[in-house]
């Protein structure tokens, strides 16, 4: 199955669009964790456990886990989703970007050790640099396209000769010419609903990776219906912080599963709109 296949079942079997982040934060980690070696994967994995009835899939962030030296810790969560919640896809949060060589070894990390159903890249090193990525053909390829943070602007609204912003060049270039296999996907931030709809209608029914609402403060509604779909699917909306620390409680699981839910009942109610 590839990850478009199970992205598009998962989307049907939890009627949910919501994706949720995978940040472990020990400073922000529940009293009962401190000083537990095993902190960070009991912290992930009773996230999962607690969030998987409202999820479509669960989006780890290497670096989180990388600054910890706790990459084992990583490729255990990514198995134990893979047994217990098969049907959800694991996005790896990478964003990778460099030569073809490289990135060769990065899309075996991604795929291989970790299991990753799909991980985020960069596109600004060209086509050569996404080969390798693209070259597991049943994996998803999640491409940079405008991301969430205010710096983004930098170079993402450059205006080429046409007059074309460079998000939207990159849009058009990954539908028309990188997604031959149907593989690819694109992240396009929350906290920019216009150029959500922009993209939108330049690349048809490709997913979109949506950060931002929660913690960064996108708004749910105009990212639904920008983003949608005309079946009202397209898009993994991710919230990381706002779930995983709803709490630092005794009721932090639940806190974070109440969270969830709540992400999930408003995405669902602006695609009503």
């Amino acid at each position: 199955m590839t990850f478009i296949d199970k992205l598009n079942r998962a989307w049907a079997a939890q009627d949910s669009l919501l994706m949720v982040g995978l940040d472990p934060d020990l400073r922000r980690f529940p009293k009962e964790l401190a000083g537990r070696p095993d902190a960070i994967t009991e912290f992930c994995l009773r996230i999962v456990e607690a969030t998987a009835p409202y999820a479509c899939g669960f989006k780890p962030q290497i670096a989180y886990f990388a600054a910890l030296g706790a990459e084992d810790q990583l490729q255990d969560i990514c198995r134990t989703i893979r047994e217990r919640h098969p049907d959800l896809p694991i996005v790896l949060d990478a964003k990778r970007g460099d030569i073809g060589s490289t990135a060769s070894q990065y899309a075996r990390e991604a795929y291989e050790r970790y299991g990753a159903d799909a991980v985020t890249v960069s596109p600004y090193l060209g086509r050569d640099s996404v080969q390798p990525y693209l070259d597991y053909n049943d994996r998803g390829v999640i491409i940079l396209c405008r991301t969430s943070n205010p710096g983004g602007a930098d170079l993402q609204e450059m205006r080429l000769a046409n007059g074309m912003p460079l998000y939207l060049h990159v849009a058009d270039l990954v539908a028309r010419t990188w997604n031959t296999t149907g593989q690819c996907a694109l992240v396009v931030g929350a906290t920019f609903p216009d150029e959500i709809a922009q993209v939108r209608r330049r690349i048809g029914d490709m997913p979109l990776l949506i950060p931002g609402v929660g913690a960064q403060g996108g708004d749910i509604p105009a990212t639904a219906r920008a983003g949608r779909t005309a079946a009202g699917t397209g898009m993994m909306i991710n919230s990381s912080r706002a779930i995983l620390y709803a709490s630092q409680g005794d009721d932090w699981a639940q806190a974070a599963a109440l969270a969830a839910r709540a992400t999930r009942d408003a995405i669902r109610a602006a695609l009503q709109d």
